[in-house]
């Protein structure tokens, strides 16, 4: 009876296929853009946990001179669907060429539905395909900067006047305006081209309407779930006005949150995603405990949001697949966010280039030596920590990472980020930590390294002295925004600075030898660390 029981287990042991092995599913991914966040360092975190990712070319991807390729796309994604088990796809890229097309694209109605009904012959050619999709309502900036190039070029002169008119459109329908308010109204009316603004409305209405059809598709099952993001908006914008619609569409066809969401936020919706798809091809239900710093905390509405970051934290945990739990003994991450104890977002660097010195903050307040020590205590309980450090926009709290350091604490993480808006930290942060347990040291390290490297040295330091450098060195802030034929001299800097950065506060890893910074997108805005 022994060897029968023994035979039995050798045959779950060494010949059925292990949890790891079950897992080795082919995900195909197609991010919104080839911006490092977007693309490979997505896809680093996803391929250091053990999985296969089918991709698109990069020329087939919008880039920052060029509006993508969506039939292109749509060739692809035909050719390589069967073999694979599921589809993260942004539906930006495939309808307008990519996320910031979307805002400036000139694509007829006509074009749109063509695209929009491959959807329902890619779900009929695979039928058993998972098909993830993530959209975005065009976003409603609080003004234009010169030399942007994520909006129409008008934005620039005209973008503060529309954002201003259409939050106070949006409170007019949610409550009501004071006769001062409407007497700005409208002088704001008057005030924009009407033209102009007839162009960013019209492919705004475009727009609605197809993300109107993404969501039937995924009441008829043709999409599995659906994300919409809701990138840079605010509590009055039209951002917020379509997306009260968007939630009474959404009920008025039951479409539940385990099929459809709508939250601030869309780059680090690929992240969360592709965790979707893992859990679901695992049958893994991960627990995750969230945890804040003092003071307001989870209620705190950061800027570019328009709602609570506990909500926004609460909807990318379901998105990911996994729940929300109390008791952090349980949890198979716990997220710990730095937010300032009286809920604001902070801007002490990424200001617009003066040529005056910048200086880091590394005085420590009350709210990051509660979190340093919060940060301590969870990580001696072993518990695996991830960090979303959103205190600050673009960029990481530089005296909280100090005390990091000095206490060692950095490569204890499963997870850190603080790279852009806080719904992106968070969501990655969630994404990553996810997915740790899956990675090996080296990899882990890796990745927690890039971070540091870029949300740290970069985003919090080195883009805020270079910036200024070369609004000294050259006269014109434009350049910060298009570094144009001062690319090589930017690059230059920047590796030579963040080099330097690395070895004041990081360990002499091996993959750190020959560390470059490039800025893909000819802009200051994000880099790539290329090890």
């Amino acid at each position: 009876m022994k060897k029968i029981f023994l035979a039995v287990l050798l045959v779950f042991f060494f010949i059925l296929p292990t949890k790891s092995q079950a897992a080795a599913g082919k995900i195909l991914f197609i991010p919104h853009d080839d911006r490092p966040i977007s693309y490979h360092q997505t896809v680093q975190v996803v391929e250091a946990a053990g999985y296969k990712m089918i991709m698109p070319p990069q020329e087939f991807l919008s880039n920052a001179t060029n509006m993508g390729h969506p039939n292109e796309l749509w060739q692809w994604l035909f050719e390589n669907a069967p073999s694979a088990d599921s589809a993260v796809i942004a539906s930006d890229s495939m309808l307008y060429g990519g996320l910031i097309p979307s805002r400036k694209h000139d694509v007829s109605e006509e074009k749109l539905n063509a695209r929009l009904k491959n959807f329902k012959e890619l779900r009929r050619k695979n039928p058993a395909l998972k098909i993830y999709v993530f959209d975005s309502l065009m976003r409603t900036p609080m003004a234009g900067t010169k030399g942007d190039i994520e909006e129409p070029e008008y934005y620039q002169d005209h973008g503060g006047n529309i954002f201003q008119y259409t939050g106070l459109l949006d409170k007019k329908e949610i409550s009501s305006l004071t006769d001062e308010e409407e007497n700005y109204l409208q002088t704001l009316e008057k005030n924009i081209p009407e033209e102009l603004f007839k162009d960013w409305m019209d492919r705004r209405r475009k727009n609605f309407s197809a993300t109107k059809t993404l969501m039937d598709f995924t009441r008829d099952d043709v999409i599995d779930y659906l994300i919409l993001g809701r990138d840079d908006n605010a509590l009055l914008s039209q951002t917020h006005r379509e997306n009260r619609e968007i939630l009474s569409y959404a009920e008025k066809n039951n479409l539940p949150k385990t099929k459809f969401q709508s939250m601030p936020g869309i780059d680090e919706f690929n992240i969360l995603l592709l965790n979707r798809a893992i859990n679901e091809m695992t049958n893994e239900y991960p627990f995750v405990n969230v945890q804040y710093n003092k003071g307001v905390g989870g209620d705190t509405v950061p800027a570019f949001s328009d709602e609570k970051i506990s909500a926004s934290i609460d909807a990318a945990i379901t998105i990911a697949g996994g729940y929300k739990i109390s008791n952090p003994k349980r949890a198979d991450f716990v997220l710990l966010v730095n937010t300032d104890k009286n809920g604001e977002t902070l801007w002490g660097h990424n200001e617009y280039p003066s040529g005056g010195e910048f200086k880091p903050n590394l005085k420590a307040d009350s709210g990051t030596k509660h979190f340093v020590k919060l940060v301590e205590e969870y990580v001696k309980k072993n518990y695996p920590v991830g960090v979303a450090d959103i205190k600050f926009a673009n960029g990481s709290d530089n005296a909280l990472m100090k005390i990091l350091k000095d206490k060692k604490l950095l490569f204890k993480l499963q997870s850190y980020s603080g790279w852009n808006t806080a719904t992106n930290s968070t969501g990655f942060a969630i994404g990553t930590g996810l997915l740790a347990k899956k990675m090996n040291e080296k990899s882990k390290q890796k990745i927690l390294a890039t971070r540091y490297l870029d949300d740290w040295a970069y985003q919090a330091n080195v883009r805020s002295v270079v910036g200024k450098e070369i609004f000294r060195k050259f006269r014109d802030p434009k350049f910060y925004y298009q570094l144009e034929d001062k690319l090589s001299w930017a690059e230059n800097r920047n590796t030579e600075l963040v080099k330097d950065f690395a070895e004041k506060n990081l360990p002499r890893f091996d993959f750190l030898h020959g560390l470059k910074i490039k800025n893909t997108w000819l802009r200051m805005f994000e880099c790539d660390v290329i090890f």
